[in-house]
């Protein structure tokens, strides 16, 4: 955690002690230079001390006696302020250490890392407190991700009932995109033949915006055939439902597919249903829009933290396309999915520089 050492709280501390020794030092010497002023100058005092303890008080010192005796004294406080300073703060900063990194796994997801004993003043107490807040945060997870189960299998139940809105969504989907495209390819098919022969130069023209629309509505179409498989493993674990689609799409389509997918602990279905069709969604929005030529697929498990991240190297978006993306049905479902399993998901983009999508999904053991 980068951060200025002359600011942080072991300079602090070491600042403090030696402003504390400088004070004591010059308050002790004004108070014992005045008492020897006192006594040098008072006959009754003087004679007192002589006949009570055999003491004579020696003659009151020059300012360049003083200035030195203060100026010695002032080194030795500064050293000592320092040694204890450093010590001391040096115990706080390591504790304080362990809680800022703590926090930080915290915050990154990691909700299984635990702050250990930082003893019992107000330090510790914030490491016990933290402790709590974690753990009750653990259990809410938890009953999150059962609660996405419990869906999952709600879900099930009611495919058949789905099944006919779902009918009625790709075919008003046909109907905007597909259906569309092939009629303005036929219209502009009929204006070709119309400009053949009196203006070859615009009937090249119209033939590539053919192609264009031609290659578009294919990539709408699979894009939809993506959509009409299962949205769910049937039976299958994430890992084998992933690597049977990611095969079949490498077979059927001129994108090159690359993935990596770890061994995988057992988790939750309902974990393993929503990370697949985040999946299925991604690529068909990769098909749809990106006119990318690779995709790269990565599942793994990191300190407990599920990641999966989709990578592409197409056209990628602006931070204003970004933010209308985000706002479209498809990406809102992905959101309302990873929400559901407690997780985080990131976008990532730039023109030219194709799209990183990342997906992260504590692991409660």
């Amino acid at each position: 955690m980068p951060r200025n050492k002359l600011v942080s709280l072991q300079w602090q501390l070491i600042r403090q002690a030696v402003w504390v020794g400088i004070y004591s030092v010059s308050l002790g010497a004004l108070i014992f230079f005045y008492l020897w002023y006192e006594l040098s100058h008072t006959q009754e005092w003087s004679d007192w001390l002589a006949d009570s303890f055999g003491f004579s008080v020696p003659p009151f010192p020059s300012l360049a006696f003083i200035f030195v005796f203060l100026f010695v004294f002032w080194i030795i406080a500064i050293g000592v302020s320092v040694t204890l300073g450093f010590t001391g703060a040096n115990e706080i900063k390591k504790r304080m250490e362990i809680l800022i990194e703590s926090t930080l796994h915290f915050e990154r997801g990691n909700i299984a890392s635990r702050i250990p004993d930082l003893g019992q003043d107000e330090i510790g107490q914030l490491g016990r407190l933290l402790n709590e807040m974690t753990q009750r945060f653990s259990s809410q997870v938890s009953s999150l991700q059962r609660l996405s189960t419990h869906n999952a299998e709600l879900m099930d139940q009611a495919k058949h009932a789905a099944v006919h809105e779902e009918r009625n969504r790709l075919a008003r989907e046909l109907h905007d995109a597909v259906s569309q495209q092939l009629f303005a390819i036929s219209m502009t098919m009929a204006a070709v033949k119309r400009t053949l022969l009196q203006n070859p130069e615009k009937a090249s023209h119209q033939v590539e915006l053919v192609e264009e629309m031609a290659a578009a509505a294919q990539s709408e179409m699979r894009a939809l055939l993506l959509q009409l498989r299962p949205a769910h493993l049937e039976g299958k674990t994430l890992r084998q439902g992933m690597e049977e689609l990611l095969r079949e799409l490498q077979g059927k389509h001129l994108l090159e597919f690359v993935w990596t997918i770890e061994d995988l602990p057992s988790m939750p279905k309902g974990i393993e249903d929503h990370l697949f069709r985040i999946l299925q969604e991604s690529i068909s929005n990769i098909l749809r829009h990106a006119k990318a030529h690779r995709v790269e697929i990565r599942l793994a498990v990191i300190h407990n933290l599920l990641r999966l991240k989709i990578e592409d190297d197409g056209i990628g978006f602006s931070e204003k396309m970004l933010s209308q993306a985000t706002s479209s049905y498809g990406i809102h479902m992905m959101q309302e999915r990873v929400a559901e399993i407690g997780g985080a998901l990131t976008f990532s983009s730039a023109p030219g520089k194709g799209t990183m999508v990342e997906v992260t999904v504590p692991l409660i053991q």
